[in-house]
């Protein structure tokens, strides 16, 4: 074989092997409609369902676990909104719009006015909820998973799912559903 057919046949067999490895990469994406709930894909729902200690049947919600895998790990930045840094208030708001089709206000102090409260155990997969961090009241906000866990973007780690009765903990505040009807009497007063 000379050197030009090896070098060939090589990469023919790179090739070959970079597209067979690609097919077993499942990236998130969000299929379906806000709303919508669409079946997850096994291994998020496998992921989150044994960092939740839940079984993966529980995690329903494709669109919202999918959403969370392309976000976990965006840094934290205040004010940001996009994949290049996101605060609290804002994941909050781009998750509730994508996943749910809620159009959330952007500061935490006005989502914190348009939430029916809860307790604790009256909690539910989308629920919001609030801390009160450095002495501030609803100076944190994160969306409520199940089985204890939130995911909310931490200002040293960035979007990342944790348990309700962790570290933060000690900061809670207040949690609630989001009242869709409220929605809409903060934004206009916010444009008044």
């Amino acid at each position: 074989m000379n050197v030009n057919s090896y070098l060939k046949h090589c990469f023919i067999l790179l090739v070959g092997a970079l597209v067979l490895s690609s097919c077993h990469t499942k990236k998130a994406a969000l299929k379906g409609e806000p709303g919508e709930i669409v079946t997850p894909q096994a291994g998020i729902a496998d992921k989150y369902a044994q960092m939740m200690g839940v079984k993966s049947e529980d995690i329903t919600n494709g669109r919202l676990y999918n959403f969370i895998e392309m976000w976990t790990g965006v840094p934290y930045k205040f004010g940001g909104l996009d994949k290049d840094g996101v605060d609290c208030s804002g994941l909050a708001l781009l998750l509730e719009k994508e996943v749910y089709g809620i159009t959330l206000p952007r500061i935490t102090w006005q989502q914190v006015a348009v939430i029916k409260r809860k307790y604790e155990d009256e909690l539910k997969e989308g629920d919001l909820v609030f801390f009160d961090f450095d002495g501030k009241q609803f100076s944190h906000v994160g969306v409520y998973l199940q089985n204890g866990y939130i995911v909310h973007a931490s200002s040293t780690k960035g979007v990342i799912v944790v348990p309700l009765h962790g570290a933060m903990y000690k900061y809670f505040s207040r949690a609630g559903s989001i009242n869709v009807d409220s929605v809409g009497v903060v934004a206009a007063q916010k444009e008044d």
